[in-house]
């Protein structure tokens, strides 16, 4: 008889209940309640397990991402990392933290590297353009430097998977830890990010460890526990600036702590809360400038940022402005930090988005929501269904525990729906760790006593396993099979979500079994990553990357051989208005091959070339901007009315022939382009038009004169 069992009968239940036999509660020596209900796993087995998956994860990605290309961020990151370790510069790539950009660059520390030199651009294009050239130089197309920076990023994919185990474990034992594990390792789109040397599988890792670490301490409060949570809190500040998010994620959990507390002693329960989430949030900020050295500039002495955080912010909202410039005045938090907090708001007023075969202006409410159906496993959407009906019917149990599962992901996702920014899944990760820890404690519940019910579960978690091994190793293109697949992905989704410039070693492979096929390529990275450094011989069409950074190709309106399209500008995600897609009319034409499910062939027929007018205006009208900047108008001049005469209803073509115009003393004939412009753009969608009409507007209203 064990301690618990004695315990029971000691307690001389009531005489209606001395027929249920004590053996319906299994318990082992030591173990916590939790561990009781939903039964144990012999140790041996029980770390057997954990270890094979560990190695079954580790194997699976460094595989993957060993035959992938750069993705979109990559480079910029990698060289604000190194810079950060060698020149103390965060002010490189103030966008994000420096927690995951210093983990990848730490492999190489002992290497002495080309340095670019710094241009004084802005610092996006920077940062983005150096880290290219860093790469291309020391690197080229071996990526061993990316891979073992990419491998260094990795270790957080352990971090995770652990951190699931142990903290699923402790809320509802082990044979939920070992089915939340098991999802989290072959789910698709974590396994996607998991060596990726970007924020997101770090800001995900961290967000799980605070909130676990916050219950800790809220069940039972001690200064290591409280700590503990502090430090988790403080690397997922230093992760991503989203890692903010954490405050209202755990307000729900603390009123509920203290509403669950007994009636007299609510203020003592709540004054403790209170007081551990105030010094939880005060440690995460120490840690936070620790990551900065507890230096306030973001650049070492001698440099300054690009743009000044006081000039950064004028576009937000007079609050979001006061916000961020008081914490600068008093030095509450790094200048570097800020300017990052800054550029999220900026992005957020402006980012298109693609969902669903169409181009949107703005953000959606609803798109994360059509995100999770569409990149979710059939497997894992009905075990969290099932998870929701077993929690209701009171067969999970632990409502505390199941409340810390719950309620941070809904408050996550609440926000990322009204964030407006929606450009991937990996925006999202976090929802995906607790949905698989949600899924294990109701597969575990289920399971438990009823042999069909076990059965049922262990279906469903195959379901999600095959799903994701048989789109391997193209994950970060995943769709489950009701919308058609990875096939099917581009059509209903795009950026990170299928395309984020991952695939140059396939394209490769595809032009050496077509040695003698001229080509045109629209990369969806492109100026930021270049296909020449992977041996990609093909010619650059223009994008709406390649206006802003540089990198144009004059681009004839027929070519020869074959086009290959990314499927982000397949889908013009990045213009405000699908109308402005050189590459719109592609949509509807069958491509003569796919490679990794997110590049597009299409090949001419019977040598009678494939059109490309609006890409060859655009890339005309890209060229006219370069050289206006330059102050060579002849040349602009003679390029924008080529642009004009090849795609006269293309609403950048005449906006770029009206600047040249205008540039060259012709006000009259830069008034005309410009109301040429003008009704184009008054054909776009509402929401569209705000991006050029006004200053179209302003155009003409000015008499004449270029602003």
């Amino acid at each position: 008889m064990t301690g618990a069992e004695s315990a029971i009968r000691m307690a001389g239940p009531p005489a209606r209940h001395r027929l249920v036999p004590v053996r319906r509660f299994p318990v082992a020596r030591g173990l916590p309640m939790q561990r009781r209900q939903t039964g144990t796993i012999p140790a041996p087995l029980l770390w057997a397990t954990v270890l094979g998956l560990l190695a079954v994860q580790a194997v699976l990605v460094v595989a993957m991402v060993h035959r992938e290309s750069l993705t979109f961020d990559e480079d910029d990151h990698m060289f604000a990392g190194y810079m950060m370790w060698k020149t103390g510069d965060y002010g490189l790539n103030p966008e994000h933290p420096p927690l995951v950009k210093l983990l990848a660059a730490a492999p190489l520390l002992g290497d002495q590297l080309w340095i670019p030199p710094l241009h004084g651009w802005s610092f996006k294009k920077e940062a983005y353009l150096d880290g290219r050239d860093w790469l291309a130089h020391n690197d080229g197309a071996s990526q061993r430097l990316v891979f073992r920076m990419r491998m260094a990023v990795g270790l957080l994919a352990w971090g995770l998977s652990l951190v699931v185990f142990f903290a699923a474990r402790e809320w509802f034992g082990d044979g939920a830890a070992l089915i939340a594990m098991t999802l989290v390792v072959f789910d698709p789109n974590i396994m996607a990010h998991s060596a990726l040397v970007t924020t997101d599988l770090g800001v995900t890792l961290f967000f799980l460890a605070s909130i676990w670490t916050f219950y800790r301490f809220a069940t039972k409060p001690t200064v290591t526990r409280l700590l503990v949570a502090g430090l988790m809190a403080g690397l997922l500040a230093a992760t991503k600036h989203s890692g903010i998010l954490l405050i209202p994620m755990l307000v729900p959990a603390m009123i509920r702590e203290v509403a669950a507390a007994p009636r007299g002693e609510r203020g003592q329960r709540a004054g403790r809360i209170a007081g551990g989430f105030t010094a939880m949030v005060l440690i995460a900020v120490v840690v936070l400038w620790a990551f900065y050295g507890f230096r306030y500039a973001a650049r070492p002495a001698g440099l300054a940022l690009s743009t000044s955080l006081a000039d950064y912010v004028q576009p937000l909202a007079h609050f979001d402005q006061s916000v961020v410039l008081t914490a600068a005045r008093f030095h509450l938090l790094p200048e570097s930090y800020l300017m990052g907090l800054a550029d999220v708001k900026r992005m957020a007023q402006f980012y298109p988005t693609f969902a669903l075969g169409r181009v949107y202006a703005h953000g959606q409410w609803w798109y994360f929501p059509a995100v999770i159906l569409i990149k979710t496993t059939l497997g894992l959407l009905a075990l969290n269904a099932l998870a929701l009906w077993a929690a209701f019917t009171g067969r999970i149990g632990r409502a505390r525990e199941v409340f810390y599962v719950l309620s941070p992901g809904a408050v996550y996702l609440a926000i990322a729906m009204a964030s407006g920014i929606d450009i991937g899944a990996r925006h999202i990760l976090p929802l995906y760790v607790m949905a698989a820890i949600f899924a294990g404690a109701g597969a575990a519940a289920l399971a438990r006593g009823s042999r069909p019910w076990a059965a049922a579960m262990a279906v469903l978690v195959a379901a999600h396993i095959a799903s994701s091994l048989l789109n391997y190793p193209q994950q970060i293109a995943y769709a489950n099979a009701a919308w058609g697949g990875a096939k099917n992905t581009h059509n209903l989704l795009s950026d990170a979500n299928v395309d984020w410039g991952q695939q140059l070693y396939q394209v490769k492979a595809w032009q050496d079994r077509h040695p003698d096929e001229e080509c045109w390529f629209a990369y969806f990275a492109r100026p930021e990553i270049d296909p020449a450094v992977y041996g990609i011989r093909c010619h650059a069409l223009p994008t709406i990357d390649t206006w802003w950074l540089g990198g144009e190709e004059i681009v004839p309106p027929v070519v020869h051989g074959a086009v290959l399209i990314s499927a982000g500008d397949l889908s013009g995600c990045e213009w405000p208005s699908g109308m402005l897609n050189p590459y719109r009319g592609f949509q509807s034409m069958p491509p003569s091959a796919a490679i990794d499910d997110s590049v597009f062939v299409y090949e001419e027929q019977d040598g009678a070339g494939i059109p490309l007018e609006d890409a060859a205006a655009l890339s005309r009208a890209e060229m006219v901007d370069t050289l206006l900047g330059e102050r060579k108008t002849a040349r602009a001049l003679a390029l924008a009315q080529q642009a004009a005469a090849m795609a006269p209803e293309y609403l950048l073509a005449q906006e770029a022939l009206g600047d040249a115009e205008a540039a060259s003393g012709n006000r009259a004939a830069a008034k005309s382009a410009w109301q040429a412009a003008l009704a184009a753009a008054q054909k776009l969608e509402a929401d569209a038009q705000a991006s050029y009409v006004p200053g179209l507007e302003r155009r003409l209203n000015r008499g004449g004169n270029r602003p």
